[in-house]
Parts: C-alpha cells; structure tokens; sequence
C-alpha cells in the first residue's frame, strides 16, 4: 500500500477531471458530492494491471474541500505479488505517485 497526500489550488471538481483525464488506467467507480456552502468532495477508483507484480493493482483517489484548501489522498492498494510478501516492486508508489504527477503544477502548501 502506498499513500500521497497533498493539497492544491483546485475545487474537488477540477481535481476528478484532470485525474480521469490524466491518469493512464479503468475507472471502476466515481462519486461527487455537493456538500453546500461551497464544499464538495468527490471520490475516483481505479484499477490498473502491472506487469511487475502480475496483478491489477487498486488506486482510490478522494479530493475534498470540506476544510478550506482542497486536499488530494491517493491511495493504492493490491499491489502485492505473492500472499505471503508485501513487496510489490514499487507498482504502488508509482501508481499513487501518479495523481500527484498529474496536479503538480497545483500543488500549494499547507
């Protein structure tokens, strides 16, 4: 499993659309949520074969803007190769990564 998270000068809106138009694997799933007051938070599922680790590997990302700035999580997961090791040859920091690659040039600090 690896995680990103980082916070950008995007609505959750503008977030879902780059990611799905951006990143490079199936959309299983897509949630949006308007939350009122100008706070929305959306959730995207990807998945994705690697080669590396002969397996689909999971990716959930969530935008939000529940707190002011909007906040990306990126999450993979089933990344693993066998069912007794956790080494998935970095499929999922690059996975996870991706997203982040995709919104670098929104990126603020906290």
């Amino acid at each position: 499993m690896s995680e990103s998270r980082f916070k950008v000068s995007l609505t959750p809106g503008q977030v879902r659309q780059y990611v799905k138009d951006g990143l490079d694997a199936d959309l299983v799933h897509e949630e949006f949520h308007d939350l009122g007051d100008g706070r929305e938070i959306g959730t995207l599922i990807f998945e994705k074969y690697f080669f590396r680790v002969k397996n689909r590997v999971a990716l959930v990302v969530i935008a939000d803007n529940i707190y002011g700035t909007t906040e990306v999580r990126a999450i993979s997961t089933g990344s693993s190769e066998g069912m007794v090791f956790a080494f998935d040859w970095g499929a999922s920091k690059d996975f996870a990564g991706s997203v982040q690659l995709i919104l670098s040039s929104y990126i603020v600090g906290d």
